[in-house]
């Protein structure tokens, strides 16, 4: 067998997972064969056997599914699937139900189908190392776990107290999992595994069959079955507000809550069967391919430093500079303090240097109050930050980043002021979201040196950065920036040089066609549902609202300057007009100044709402509108600028264009991505229905023969 090696000696049947050429075991089709055979050989082997074990040759216990196979099914494999889980699931009961003890010996990381295996076992042995996981991450990867995952979890724990884990993918430690009850012992190293397991076996030698909690007549589930009143009450409730989070876009979270559910009023074997049909049904869906193709292949293309270059050692500054003590910098500070990195951060005047360190006292001031978070621990991030308004303690920093306004002259002056405060091969950054990195760089005296780092706000609680690459910045600037933001544990991807790079250049097509459809008289309440229901975080006036209407001018105008100095003439797009008109007309500047798209009442507890004027002054009773269109206009128009990106080579990988655009922009985890949702369509009906929306919604939406040839160039393949 390639993926399982059987042994019998002393009446204990070991069985090893070691998948052939693969750095870890899954559940690939060769295994599941070899699983069959090696359970016919246990049960030929039964009276001979008087434990069995089950353990791994590889670092981690097991990894689940084979997720590659998973992107080749179509719609009409899911009955095929349907009987391969099921043939894995008689394996699995088999095992179990033997008479004879089972023990997995769990050597590392047990994920999805990994616990699943896992929980075959009547006695389960872990390391006690807090960095190993368990736990069934399958939800966020748009499926569900089917095998016995949501069976299992929910009669060992309950209903209410398996949800976590279930539903969102709650992932718990090896000391967590024992005490839980889901682990039963825990062993200080791998060698001391297989004598734990020997020694349980050794107790059961000579007792009664042994048999799982739930094949026991007097088992009952843990809190009760759904008939239970308090559980009853809860589930009336529970699919409406999974149905407010997920608005209809996410099967797999309804899918677990129904196979949780159903599976709980019926005996084991059914719950198994009704669990395979959903699983069947959800694994050969649009939505799982996009979620498994993004949050897993496209995530550890990142991880494992695919758009790093490959040219310097791995590194991790001990000493960076701050320059500007803002909500940017004092969340930049805050993110490289708790990672245990020397801090500098520096502003004009002391008092602003310190409110941007206290920053960092309100982030962890609630942690200590819960008890999340020691004193002393609290104690030593705020000793890492410096606040300062002297250049002198920017001496011999690593690196600095300058996250100052929005302003050439100003992001110059800083920049010529502290460079020279570099340690020897350190190296500079702006933190600009739109302004591009070469025009910056031309203020330092080596532009090779120089790199935008581009931080979201905020930055606590925004996980990704662009790096961006001037015309300049050499490749060891560039995987040393990439080291950075790994080691401040934030998601790094890297763009080439251009005006708003590709976040901000993509946000903005986003919010400029909500605002354009207000220019055409469509009701601002539907513009923001059509950004709901898309699967966007927030409507595209509100998020410009919190962005500032007053920035989106100040941009535009920015632009239209550059464009007269290189002897040419910007022409300003609908939306970017209608916001012009507002600032400029209305003083309608965003949420900071008061108002923009909204009104924000100053009454405690009051709820935000649309400017009542917009009503008046831009919609029209009779313009004809569908939803669906609205909703294609929103997430099309991103795609299409994406693949213009790409096209450009300001984007250089699908994945950066991926995770880029779900976690700094918000575009719909549903879809995959940007890219992923053309590929998800389809790339020929995208391009059909991008035609369809230039011709009625303008150029926004045309896609090139060169923009084409990119996305089909760049087209995954499993």
């Amino acid at each position: 067998m390639k993926t399982i090696q059987y042994e019998l000696a002393d009446g204990i049947a070991t069985l090893t997972f070691d998948e052939e050429g693969s750095p870890v075991n899954t559940m690939c089709l060769q295994w599941q064969q070899d699983l069959a055979d090696v359970t016919a050989q246990v049960v030929k082997d039964k009276e001979s056997i008087r434990g069995i074990v089950l353990a791994s040759a590889k670092s981690t216990f097991f990894a689940g599914a084979d997720l590659k196979g998973t992107m080749r099914l179509q719609p009409s494999d899911a009955p095929r699937v349907f009987e391969e889980i099921e043939r894995m699931k008689k394996c699995f009961r088999t095992l179990e139900t033997l008479g004879r003890p089972v023990v997995s010996c769990l050597n590392g990381a047990a994920l999805g189908g990994g616990w699943e295996v896992a929980l075959i076992a009547h006695y389960r042995i872990a390391i006690d190392n807090p960095k190993i996981q368990f736990g069934l991450p399958e939800v966020t990867l748009g499926l569900i776990p089917g095998a016995t995952g949501v069976t299992k979890m929910t009669r060992l724990l309950g209903l209410m107290g398996a949800q976590p884990y279930i539903m969102e993918s709650k992932l718990f430690s090896p000391r967590e999992a024992l005490e839980l009850g889901l682990v039963h012992e825990l062993v200080p190293d791998a060698a001391s595994m297989r004598p734990a397991a020997l020694a349980f076996i050794a107790r059961h030698d000579g007792v009664s069959p042994i048999a799982q909690p739930w094949d026991d007549k007097n088992y009952k589930m843990p809190g009760g079955t759904p008939s239970n009143p308090k559980i009853a009450g809860m589930l009336s409730v529970a699919p409406a507000v999974l149905r407010q989070k997920t608005r209809g876009r996410y099967p797999a979270p309804e899918y677990a809550l129904a196979t949780m559910v159903e599976g709980a009023q019926v005996d084991y074997d059914t719950a198994l069967r009704i669990e395979s049909r959903y699983l069947a049904r959800l694994i050969t869906s649009p939505v799982a391919k996009n979620m498994i193709n993004t949050f897993f292949f496209d995530m550890n293309a990142i991880k494992s430093g695919q758009s790093r270059p490959a040219v310097a050692e791995r590194y991790k500054p001990k000493k960076v500079g701050i320059l500007g003590a803002g909500m940017m910098g004092a969340g930049i500070a805050y993110q490289q303090a708790s990672r245990g990195i020397e801090t500098v951060l520096r502003d004009v005047t002391q008092d602003k240097a310190d409110a941007g360190k206290a920053y960092s006292v309100k982030i962890t001031q609630p942690r200590v109050d819960k008890g999340r978070m020691s004193p002393h621990d609290q104690a030593a991030l705020l000793d890492k930050i410096t606040a300062t308004a002297a250049l002198e303690p920017l001496q011999g920093c690593d690196l600095i980043i300058e996250a100052v306004f929005e302003n050439r002259e100003l992001k110059a002056k800083v920049t010529q002021e502290t460079e020279a405060l570099l340690a020897p091969g350190g190296f500079f950054a702006s933190n600009t979201s739109t302004l591009p990195i070469t025009g910056l760089a031309k203020a330092s005296a080596n532009p090779a040196k120089f790199v935008g780092i581009h931080f979201f706000s905020p930055v606590d609680k925004m996980k990704l950065v662009e790096i961006i690459r001037g015309k300049q910045t050499d490749d060891e600037t560039v995987a040393r920036a990439f080291d950075y933001v790994q080691a401040i544990g934030k998601i790094p991807i890297v763009v080439n040089d251009s005006r708003g790079f590709f976040t901000s250049r993509v946000f903005g097509t986003f919010v400029m066609e909500g605002a354009a459809m207000v220019g055409e008289g469509i009701p601002a309440a539907v513009i923001e549902q059509a950004g709901m229901q898309a699967g966007m975080p927030v409507g595209p006036l509100a998020v410009m609202d919190e962005t500032a209407l007053s920035l989106s001018v100040h941009v535009l105008d920015q632009t239209r300057a550059d464009f007269r100095a290189e002897g040419g003439t910007y022409i300003a797009s609908p939306g970017e007009l209608l916001v012009e008109r507002l600032v400029k007309e209305y003083d309608r500047n965003g949420r900071a100044a008061g108002g923009g798209f909204y009104e924000y009442p100053q009454e405690k507890g009051a709820k935000k709402f649309l400017w009542p004027e917009l009503k008046s002054l831009f919609e029209k009773p009779g313009v004809p509108w569908s939803m669906p269109d609205l909703i294609d206009r929103l997430l099309y128009r991103q795609s299409v600028e994406t693949a213009r990106c790409l096209s450009e080579n300001v984007l250089t990988s699908v994945h950066d264009a991926n995770i880029g655009s779900i976690f700094g922009i918000g575009f719909p985890a549903w879809a995959g991505g940007a890219m992923q949702f053309i590929y998800g369509t389809g790339i020929d009906a995208f391009f059909a229905r991008a035609a369809q929306l230039a011709d009625t919604y303008g150029p926004g939406f045309v896609l090139t023969q060169k923009v084409k040839d990119a996305i089909r160039s760049h087209e995954p393949r499993y």
